[in-house]
């Protein structure tokens, strides 16, 4: 089936996919996560619950090509105590009061001496700055700098009740088989605190891409990879390199839960046929295109050199530009159901051109067939505009000589995938077009 009708999604079932994915944001938003620990365990505890995920777990000390998995951080308690015995900071309120893999330190300190250990954002002075300190041992505390001017003289008594041992790093991995061996990743990070669209919204949106894709006939093979971010897909690339050259296609999703529109990031290629599948799908429903940059997020793994895998990066506002980005702001007002439905509902968009995406040949190639005789005006009768339909059925015959793909189609007509997909399951049938085999190594028509 060329227009892969079990990827569409009505109004009704994107609305219960936005309230859905939004109740997992707000179950995973107060966990305290980093790049290891108990805190990724129990997001994927969650996650789990919805899709049958393969935890991993990778011990402290494993090479992973230039890396080394890195000790296990857990955390029990973490506070700032004043003069006054009052505490003035307290992981208890929020996870992005502690900066991420802080040692444990338990002593009294002047004002004067405790400074150096907090972060503020003097711009925003009622937000909490996000900080990590992951590969350099410190401690340090993130407050407003509201607060931070309220601190008073006097002595402070500091509790980071954390650990820092071997252990081991935690990702998930589900695995959906398809039709074909090809492969489609989706990837997202997991090792972010309480941001809810940085990046608790790719989290979720992966989760409902992957119930959907479960219930829906596929084409290819979906890989869904959820792990840390930099440390996790290295890990994930170091140990699945004998698999990568079945991926075809590559998706890392992160911050789709505001309300900016959609921006894709091409991949290192720059024209593999996800990058063009995108382009095609928000030339359509709006959005703009950026090209490939090696930073960012786990993109930028999958598309260094010794791979260079099709894989590109879908957000709305991208990291870093939006103002709420690494702050206390990005909570649960700033991401939506209907942000988070919508782009659950584009990235079907995408995935249904990926699948229906197919080379023909036209049976019948010397001048137009008799359309009429068989049928195929009659089955436009009750379109919303017949001309679209036929002109889609023409274009797909001009075009299908073996050397295009439907998406080619799509992008020199100009018209919606889904048209073109349609007009070419209706030529099929009436056999005038037969299909064939993906180019090898293509992953796709062309």
């Amino acid at each position: 089936m060329t227009d892969a009708p079990g990827l569409a999604a009505g109004p009704e079932e994107a609305e219960q996919t936005g309230r859905d994915a939004y109740e997992l944001v707000t179950e995973l938003y107060p966990i305290c996560r980093s790049i290891t620990g108990d805190g990724v365990r129990r997001t994927l505890d969650l996650v789990g619950k919805r899709v049958p995920l393969e935890r991993h777990e990778v011990a402290t000390g494993t090479p992973v090509f230039d890396w080394t998995v890195p000790r296990e951080w857990n955390v029990t308690d973490a506070w700032v105590a004043g003069p006054d015995g009052r505490r003035v900071v307290d992981l208890a309120r929020s996870s992005l009061h502690l900066v991420s893999y802080s040692t444990p330190v338990r002593a009294r300190m002047t004002l004067e001496e405790l400074r150096p250990h907090l972060h503020t954002l003097p711009e925003y002075p009622d937000w909490v700055p996000y900080r990590t300190s992951y590969y350099r041992e410190t401690w340090g505390f993130c407050l407003s700098q509201r607060d931070y001017l309220a601190l008073a003289d006097g002595e402070y008594e500091v509790c980071v009740d954390t650990s820092l041992a071997d252990g081991h790093l935690s990702y998930g991995e589900l695995v959906l088989p398809g039709q074909t061996a090809e492969e489609v990743l989706i990837s997202c990070h997991t090792c972010h605190p309480s941001l809810a669209n940085d990046n608790l919204s790719g989290i979720a949106v992966a989760v409902a891409l992957a119930r959907r894709l479960q219930a829906a006939p596929r084409r290819y093979t979906y890989r869904f990879v959820f792990a840390p971010g930099t440390i996790g897909a290295i890990t994930w690339l170091a140990r699945n390199q004998h698999r990568t050259a079945s991926i075809r296609h590559g998706l890392v999703l992160a911050c789709l839960g505001d309300a900016g529109g959609f921006t894709y990031k091409r991949s290192r290629r720059g024209d593999a046929e996800i990058d063009r599948a995108v382009a095609h799908v928000l030339g359509h429903t709006g959005g703009r295109l950026i090209d490939f940059v090696p930073y960012g997020y786990d993109e930028r793994q999958y598309c260094s050199p010794g791979f260079n895998l099709p894989v590109g990066s879908f957000s709305r506002t991208p990291h870093g530009e939006f103002p709420e980005y690494h702050t206390s702001a990005d909570d649960l007002e700033l991401v939506s159901p209907s942000s988070l439905a919508g782009s659950f509902v584009a990235l079907l968009e995408v995935l249904a051109v990926l699948e229906g995406n197919r080379r023909y040949r036209n049976t019948n190639p010397h001048c137009e067939p008799q359309l009429g005789k068989r049928g195929l005006y009659r089955m436009t009768g009750g379109h919303k505009d017949t001309r679209t339909a036929e002109l889609a059925m023409l274009w797909v015959l001009n075009l299908s000589d073996g050397d295009h793909g439907l998406l080619e189609v799509a992008e020199r007509s100009g018209m919606p995938f889904a048209d073109v997909a349609t007009a070419a399951s209706a030529l099929a049938a009436c056999g005038l077009l037969e299909e064939l085999p993906a180019d090898p190594g293509s992953g796709g028509a062309a």
